[in-house]
């Protein structure tokens, strides 16, 4: 008996023993698999970062290309406005589009001369409430007091026009500032001139300008609002002279005379160009600038303006004839 007691007691020890194994075993499988789960989350958080710096960088490197082409594309304009005027392929500031591809990315470009906009701070009188009635929408009593408003900002004194605002004025309207007397700086700081509202700004900004110094405007460059400024024009007088100018500009052939007389803007050399880009990968960018012909040999241009442009997109200009002929890498 105390035999057979002693072989079940061994028996059951032998069996503890081989238990106890298979029992670890399992705990060391769980371990195994919760660590390749947690190695794989990291791998895949890794994996997930590094694709997203490398979309990142890969982006930086696409605008940093659209942005420095379009750079590109202002000097290059620049350089064709300068080049004499009976050369064949020369460029005018007309606002007429040019485009080619450079590295598969295609470029627009336009120019304009600022004689054909409307000077903020020396326009004639006429001339301005001219666009705050026709382009702004204004009625004569809230013309004349835009008007106003706006010639005491720029007058060096603090004597008020009758229907103007000066720092009183702007105090009791709750305006944290007063009138600059000074000339505009830029064509945006019209916005803080008692009486502009956000909607009269958007629809007569695009024509004003602060840099073509003149009284007038030169109708061959002119924007269609500048043109409606004009005392005495009416619409239809202003779309018929447009379409007269651009089959004037198609034929190579000087822009008509406006048929009623305004004081004339001379051009001073002064260009609004616009350059966009597109790449293949969605990548835009648009580059705005206003420039001066210098007459310094060193330094043919002098840069007045130089900034990102809105997201307003120019027309692909129509494909060019084979006898109109090519210039450079311009492809149209």
């Amino acid at each position: 008996m105390r035999e057979l007691r002693h072989r079940g007691t061994a028996t059951s020890m032998l069996r503890r023993s081989s238990r106890a194994p298979v029992h670890q075993n399992g705990i060391a499988l769980v371990l195994v698999l919760w660590l390749t789960v947690l190695l794989t989350v990291i791998g895949g958080g890794f994996a997930y970062t590094m694709r997203n710096e490398a979309l990142a960088a890969r982006n930086s490197m696409s605008l940093t290309q659209a942005q420095t082409i379009a750079d590109g594309a202002i000097y290059r304009t620049a350089f064709e406005l300068l080049k004499p005027h009976n050369s064949p392929d020369v460029w005018s500031p007309d606002g007429q589009v040019h485009a080619w591809t450079e590295d598969n990315v295609r470029v627009l470009v336009n120019a304009w001369d600022e004689s054909g906009k409307i000077d903020l701070n020396t326009a004639s009188e006429g001339l301005m409430t001219g666009l705050l009635k026709a382009v702004g929408g204004l009625d004569d009593a809230t013309a004349a007091q835009v008007m106003d408003a706006i010639q005491d900002w720029r007058d060096p004194d603090d004597l008020r026009r009758p229907n103007g605002a000066e720092a009183a004025d702007y105090e009791s309207a709750g305006r944290h500032y007063k009138p600059a007397n000074a000339p505009f700086e830029t064509v945006a700081e019209l916005q803080r001139v008692l009486g502009v509202t956000p909607a009269l700004y958007a629809q007569i900004a695009d024509s004003l300008t602060v840099y073509s110094r003149a009284p007038g405007i030169n109708a061959p460059y002119a924007p269609r609002a500048a043109l409606l400024a004009i005392p005495g024009a009416t619409p239809e007088m202003v779309d018929m002279y447009i379409t007269q100018r651009q089959d004037a500009i198609a034929a190579r052939m000087p822009a008509p005379p406006f048929p009623v007389s305004v004081a004339s803007g001379t051009p001073q050399g002064v260009w609004r160009i616009r350059a966009e880009v597109a790449a293949e990968d969605g990548t835009s960018f648009i580059r705005e600038a206003v420039v001066r012909q210098s007459p310094q040999p060193k330094r043919p241009l002098l840069i007045l303006l130089w900034r990102e442009g809105d997201r307003r997109m120019l027309a692909e200009p129509p494909p060019r004839t084979a006898d109109e002929g090519t210039s450079g890498n311009r492809k149209s």
